[in-house]
């Protein structure tokens, strides 16, 4: 018995050991920045000047003297709308066409996947150009059909509305990946009940393939919507913020009062103003998934 414990115990330092270099590395480059950031978030700092412990002044200014903060919200708020909605339905409706076992549908799964692992810049650059108001590719065939070309990127309606389908585009892959994985392992019995049953493929559709998927669309759901409020790359590509600050979101608003107004303090309180508006969401969400998630253990 003595021997056994010993065992044990000498399994379980092994264990800490083989899991020592992940934790270290957390500690150093997540967990350390973390703290250092929140503690930056008091101060007024830039690269020429010393620290200022300053308080909730940074918060203070934030909520009640910055309008261009409530401004990125909003940009922020109303990319998300646009963007979560939309890409749950287009992966989802992918991943059932997809799942169909047709000649060549392997290409049509790749392509759809690829520009998940093209580079953020380089998929928003491509897509600048596309969208470009002179000699863009898509004004070009535009006029060819006769009409008048936009100024897609310089409409302050259009811009966000732009940038959602170039983000929507690219992350198609990822989500329908996810669907399609759960579609396949959802067991054939209940469609061929339903089908004995004598229900359509609508009724069929919402009671059993979407309560048997609700944990993939959940976890769909969340990192999306995480995604689009970090929303960065293809900002600061296409539009850099403009026209204006149409284009402002949150992380691009931290990036031009950190690298730009060199007001670190302040581009920190920011980022966690961010990290709580998704912490909270998250939250949300994990509360009220025993409403509508099924068949969790």
């Amino acid at each position: 018995m003595r021997m056994h414990g010993k065992l044990k115990q000498s399994e379980m330092w092994y264990g800490y050991l083989f899991i020592l270099p992940m934790v270290i590395g957390y500690g150093i480059f997540l967990l350390g920045p973390i703290i250092t950031s929140f503690m930056m978030s008091f101060t007024d700092w830039s690269l020429i000047k010393e620290a200022k412990f300053i308080g909730l002044d940074n918060y203070k200014r934030m909520f009640t003297a910055d309008p261009l903060f409530y401004d990125t919200a909003l940009n922020t708020l109303y990319f998300t709308l646009i963007l979560v909605p939309v890409n749950i339905v287009l992966t989802l409706g992918l991943a059932m066409l997809l799942q169909e076992k047709i000649p060549g549908i392997g290409f049509f799964r790749t392509a759809i996947f690829t520009p998940v692992v093209t580079s953020v810049v380089v998929w928003a650059i491509v897509w600048k150009y596309i969208f470009q108001t002179d000699n863009g590719l898509l004004n070009t065939i535009i006029k060819m059909l006769g009409f008048e070309g936009q100024a897609w990127l310089y409409n302050l309606s259009l811009a966000i509305p732009v940038v959602v389908t170039v983000t929507l585009l690219k992350g198609l892959g990822m989500n329908m990946v996810i669907f399609l994985a759960a579609l396949n392992d959802v067991p054939q019995m209940y469609y061929e009940a339903a089908k004995i049953d004598g229900a359509s493929k609508w009724r069929t559709f919402r009671s059993v393939t979407l309560p048997m998927i609700s944990p993939a669309i959940f976890m769909v759901l969340i990192i999306t919507i995480i995604g689009s409020l970090k929303v960065f790359g293809q900002i600061y590509v296409m539009t850099g913020g403009g026209p204006g600050t149409s284009t402002y979101v949150f992380v691009y608003y931290i990036y031009e009062q950190a690298f730009k107004m060199y007001e670190f303090g302040y581009a920190s309180s920011i980022a966690f103003v961010l990290f709580f508006i998704i912490m909270v969401l998250t939250i949300i969400q994990w509360v009220g998934r025993k409403r509508w998630v099924h068949h969790e253990e």
